[in-house]
């Protein structure tokens, strides 16, 4: 809904799914001006999957993503226009190698090749290993809350939903086919086809060429793994598609209006949709994105484990965090370590912020109304995450009730009954400095200037009137001044002797509103076992 907004804002708002939304909008038109009649039927958004594997950030990001395009044509619509996000899961592909991490794997040796859908489960709690796989992706979004409808590729071909394209494809085999076969090498071109028939022997998906394509009898002809000549109809689920022709069939046979994915598809994109146009479709609107980078700037792969899973994230952070991480610039590479979590808990509160003091077109552009699908919670902390982390490291925290005990000198109306998601931060904060601040701390000796401007620092401190021991910008001027009497020429240096003296790393917070937190006494105490080396 407009949510009060008046109608062209949206028109002109400048986030990224507002973009997209506003190039679907343009597809309706070109296909009302070309007398398409699209009737009930509702703008599809899609999304796929691969089985193989567990749902991982990629999976995630695909899907909330492609949920905030949406959210963003729905608000432009007014929700006077039906849409529906579709997950398929390419569950009819053959299982390429047994996966080592599932139990007894040498027991699914005999399965390779053949549809997931039609091996074994190893976990024996499904009919099969790709219906595990399904139900764990399905687990996997529902816990997200995200709003779609689930499709299995295996259903989808054997149902007969996929048969009139299909048959289609047959009929344009020698268009399909010059299309891809100058994308292939040589040796490939020799035995390529689009068509993988299933082995009515085996059961094992064929990469075999074709013998004879018979667009008027629906079938397929060629030679079984035993050198037996048969003939199938390629409906039915007896055949399925290659995967760049499946991916616009896919397109054409679902009327997809909208799809993105990562820059690894870019090369191919054109080919999925020449494909769909070859089937008599137009190809939906397409948005690439870039990849993610581990820390040393390599691409991030499940099978070399360099990433962060999203049950990672989650141990660390809301997922409100890594929504946003998403969010922002999907286009630019971006590194995905666990470093930049601080950050972006940070950042969607600064942003949760300044929703509130913004005007219609500042909060289109906010990430959180993207987030929240333009209803974003009114719920501030009182801290940042960051200080949080230097709570934890200087008062040596290791549960929530001594957090809670600083944070209520700070905000004494604050308990964890009222603000269960301030009491979900400090737990955050705990975790993620045990196993990734804490490791990484290095204290150093002070200069001679450090050590004279530390000393005085602390006697100032314990000087601070009642009045204004929690007041953080009072307390960073009296830091400030320190610096300044201490004559050094740059005052971040001054503020990096503190942190890295004292909290044995390189940055933090700002230092005020860390000490009127933590109480000035205790950080003069700190700072007292700073300086006798009682810290490192």
């Amino acid at each position: 809904m407009r949510r009060g907004m008046s109608d062209d804002i949206y028109m002109k708002a400048k986030a990224w799914p507002f973009e997209q939304a506003r190039m679907i909008l343009r597809r309706l038109e070109i296909e009302k001006k070309r007398g398409i009649k699209r009737g009930d039927r509702p703008v599809i958004f899609e999304t796929g999957y691969g089985p193989s594997g567990l749902p991982h950030i990629g999976t995630f990001g695909e899907v909330v993503r492609t949920t905030m395009v949406r959210n963003a044509f729905i608000a432009m619509t007014d929700g006077k226009i039906a849409t529906k996000l579709i997950c398929v899961s390419d569950d009819m592909d053959g299982m390429r190698k047994v996966p080592p991490t599932v139990p007894n794997p040498q027991e699914l040796e005999p399965y390779l090749q053949q549809p997931l859908t039609d091996v074994p489960d190893p976990f024996g709690t499904h009919a099969s290993y790709g219906a595990h796989m399904n139900s764990r992706l399905c687990a996997f979004l529902d816990g997200f809350r995200f709003d779609y409808e689930f499709k299995s590729a295996t259903e989808l071909y054997r149902s007969g939903a996929y048969d009139e394209y299909l048959l289609r494809a047959l009929e344009k085999f020698d268009d399909i086919m010059a299309v891809m076969l100058p994308t292939l090498g040589e040796e490939r071109r020799a035995t390529y086809s689009p068509f993988l028939p299933i082995s009515p022997s085996t059961g094992r998906v064929l990469y075999v060429p074709m013998k004879d394509v018979n667009a008027k009898d629906g079938t397929i002809t060629f030679d079984d793994e035993d050198g037996t000549e048969v003939t199938i109809p390629v409906t039915g689920g007896h055949a399925k598609l290659q995967w760049k022709p499946d991916f616009g069939m896919r397109w054409a046979a679902l009327g997809v209006d909208f799809e993105m994915f990562g820059k690894d598809h870019q090369d191919n994109a054109p080919i999925y949709t020449r494909i769909c146009k070859i089937l008599g479709a137009d190809a939906p609107v397409q948005y690439v994105y870039e990849l993610f980078l581990d820390e040393k700037g390599e691409k991030i792969s499940k099978s070399k484990g360099n990433g962060i899973s999203v049950e990672d994230w989650l141990a660390y952070a809301p997922p409100e965090s890594l929504s946003l991480f998403q969010f922002q610039k999907p286009r630019a590479a971006k590194k995905l370590y666990f470093d930049v979590i601080p950050k972006a808990v940070d950042e969607y509160f600064q942003h949760l912020a300044a929703f509130k003091t913004q005007d219609e077109t500042a909060k289109l552009s906010n990430p959180v109304w993207h987030i929240h699908n333009g209803n974003p919670p009114e719920f501030v902390p009182p801290v940042t995450f960051a200080l949080l982390l230097n709570l934890v490291s200087a008062a040596n925290a290791s549960d929530k009730d001594i957090l809670w005990g600083f944070i209520q000198r700070y905000e004494p109306a604050a308990n964890p009954a009222d603000n269960p998601a301030l009491d979900a931060l400090a737990g955050y904060a705990i975790r993620y400095y045990q196993d990734f601040v804490k490791p990484a701390k290095t204290y150093r000796e002070p200069t001679d200037q450090e050590r004279k401007a530390l000393s005085d620092l602390t006697g100032r401190l314990r000087s601070v009137p009642k009045a204004e021991q929690a007041d953080g910008e009072a307390l960073q001027t009296l830091i400030f001044s320190v610096g300044k009497d201490h004559d050094f020429e740059n005052l971040r240096n001054w503020f990096k002797a503190i942190y890295e003296v004292c909290l044995g790393q390189s940055q933090g917070p700002r230092f005020g509103s860390f000490v009127a937190i933590y109480g000035p006494e205790e950080t003069a105490t700190l700072i007292d076992q700073a300086l006798t080396g009682k810290l490192s």
